[in-house]
């Protein structure tokens, strides 16, 4: 994650400062750069723990063969960003790497007890061992963290002093006020916080971690958080906050989460011949006429423009046509509807044999046979993505809420300074793409039994939301509908289907769901870049006569879970009741694979269920 030591050099004849020694701590994959290690999070490397920096001047240290740039026009414009880059790789023979800062800072030693910051060890340069006891250091198992994403030290000097009234204010630090030392030991009675014990030589009584991570317990204290920003180093300046945080486990989930935007290369953007006007396009769209343009380009290029200016007056017309139509000042979920929207139109009319090129990026066709097979299932509109890419790339990241139930002043960036640039990674695969008969389709979301089961796991779901976000005030709406709980429980049975018949393993194989008013489709498509991704075993599962034995069979299949009768006839599962008759027995999906984290889920919409067998969109079709 950061480079292998470089030998030392001298100042140059310039009077340049010597090359930084940073020591290597560990390897992360790309991928992981972007989905699990990204900008903010804490990384454990052997009895180490880091947190990963943020990327101010990271363009400058990122080397270009090994980071390099990644385009892709329709998110690059939504995300109000250039380009995208690679992560560094964290191989032997790298150069640099991601960089990290060392957290938490509290430590504790095994042998004498201490609790005390890093560096108050006195330890050797480049280890982590006690200057006393030449012990391996331990880091603080515990932290807190607030919803506007600031990140700390556990407190623990308050913590041990709360009954000596030591007046804890929000301005004390944890090295202790009273001259004493910190002591932390286990008592092995059992593995709970009550055996955690933590004293102060300076007479207070020992006290267990019992009752931290009560929700109130650092309000109890009198404490607010305090603003800190270590991802950014100590340089960075505390923000005001007057949030209350909550004590997490260092390696607990809540402590950070991506916030993933992801979008189809689709044409015109998808064959890579706009790439060389990326850092141009805020100013041609505000140019009015084609000479205006034409102007433009030569001044920037020369007599030797990479794209004729025919085709940037269409990409500018296809920018347009991809504006959402929103009244006023679009937010964010308006552009990134509006998106999924021209992506859905896209998969709808596939490509033509000569709209390809050799760098063609987006390939989609009709399939060879009947289609009219599909029709007695309610489905329509298969087609054959035989070629596609799809950019991923971390916007921002959120602490204690899950992104999907937070608004956006929550998010926090992902740099100090603005960026034009942002992590991701591109995915190259291929994928099939049905839809559901609009018609067979709205006479079944009209039914009260269909509304009725999809209203509590709203109600439900919307309920989370505005108990995870700190304003449910300002919390969007479910997104949950009768379609698009079909359609995600479709997605999820067709992919358990596929990685039986077809040997992908699940994980390999990710939704994408398109589900509004005007749209009813899925795409399935390999979510990996490795040996999986494109050897053309998923496009041959789409041909229509395979695709109805696939579909049938994975219907069939969801009529029985091993956990039943009290699967189907659940009330309420999943986390917050924002699931009915789903469980990890029958439709679930590895987290990386779905983009719902396994919520809004109903098998019962695809089946029916023993007392109501017409709930089922294919019950019909089932003979029930």
């Amino acid at each position: 994650m950061t480079p292998p030591p470089a030998r030392r050099r001298r100042p140059g004849t310039d009077g340049a400062a010597p090359a930084r020694n940073l020591p290597r701590r560990g390897t992360v994959r790309r991928a992981q750069a972007i989905t699990t290690y990204g900008v903010g999070s804490l990384v454990a490397v052997d009895q180490e723990s880091f947190i990963v920096s943020g990327l101010d001047g990271a363009d400058a240290h990122w080397s270009s063969d090994e980071s390099p740039r990644i385009h892709e026009r329709r998110l690059a414009r939504l995300l109000g960003v250039q380009h995208f880059r690679l992560p560094p790789a964290s191989e032997d023979t790298s150069k640099d790497g991601i960089r990290v800062r060392r957290f938490p800072l509290m430590h504790s030693c095994p042998e004498c007890n201490d609790l005390r910051r890093h560096r108050d060890f006195n330890p050797p340069a480049g280890r982590s061992i006690c200057g006393t006891c030449e012990a391996d250091l331990v880091p603080s198992r515990f932290v807190i963290a607030c919803e506007a994403g600031h990140l700390d030290d556990f407190p623990y000097w308050h913590w041990v002093h709360r009954s000596a009234g030591a007046g804890a204010g929000a301005g004390a630090t944890s090295a202790g006020q009273c001259g004493g030392t910190l002591k932390m030991r286990t008592s092995g009675r059992s593995s709970s916080l009550r055996s955690i014990l933590v004293s102060c030589t300076c007479g207070v009584p020992e006290v267990s971690m019992e009752g931290s991570f009560r929700k109130s317990a650092l309000k109890d204290l009198g404490l607010r958080c305090r603003g800190t920003r270590p991802w950014l180093g100590t340089s960075a300046p505390a923000e005001a906050c007057g949030m209350t945080p909550r004590t997490l486990q260092r390696g607990s989930s809540a402590v950070w989460q991506p916030v993933l935007k992801s979008a189809l290369s689709i044409p015109p953007w998808s064959d890579g011949r706009a790439d060389p006007l990326a850092e141009h396009w805020s100013r041609l769209r505000d140019l009015n006429s084609r000479e205006e343009v034409a102007g433009a380009l030569k001044f920037l290029f020369g007599e030797e423009c990479p794209v004729p200016v025919d085709e940037v007056m269409a990409l500018l017309d296809a920018e347009q046509e991809e504006d959402p139509s929103a009244e006023g000042e679009p937010t964010f979920d308006h552009k990134y509807r509006a998106l999924r929207n021209k992506e859905y139109d896209r998969l709808c009319m596939g490509n033509e044999e000569r709209e390809r090129s050799r760098d063609e990026q987006f390939i989609c066709e009709t399939p060879l046979g009947d289609t009219s097979v599909l029709h007695p299932l309610g489905v329509t509109g298969p087609m054959l993505v035989k070629k596609l890419r799809e950019v991923r790339a971390l916007k921002a990241f959120t602490r204690l809420a899950d992104p999907d139930a937070t608004t956006e002043p929550h998010e926090v960036p992902l740099s100090g300074s603005d960026l034009q640039w942002l992590p991701a990674m591109e995915v190259r695969g291929e994928g099939v793409f049905l839809r559901l008969d609009e018609g067979r389709l709205g006479s079944w979301e009209k039914a009260a039994s269909v509304a009725a089961r999809v209203e509590r796991m709203r109600t439900a779901h919307q309920r989370v939301m505005e108990q995870r976000a700190g304003d449910p005030s300002r919390v969007p709406p479910s997104p949950a509908t009768p379609r698009m709980v079909l359609l995600h429980t479709l997605a999820h049975v067709l992919i358990n289907e596929w990685s039986l018949e077809a040997g992908y393993p699940a994980a390999a194989l990710r939704e994408r769901l398109y589900a509004a008013e005007d749209m009813a489709g899925v795409l399935v498509y390999t979510a990996t870049s490795d040996s999986a991704g494109s050897l053309g075993g998923l496009v041959a599962q789409g041909e229509p006569e395979l695709l109805d034995r696939t579909i049938r069979s994975a219907v069939r299949r969801a009529e029985w879970c091993s956990s039943d009768p009290l699967c189907v006839e659940t009330e309420a599962s999943g986390t917050g009741g924002t699931n009915l008759a789903a469980c990890h027995a029958c439709v679930m999906l590895p987290e990386t694979s779905c983009e719902h984290n396994n919520i809004l889920l109903d098998r019962a919409l695809l089946v029916g269920t023993p007392d109501d067998p017409q709930v089922g969109f294919f019950a019909s079709s089932l003979g029930r």
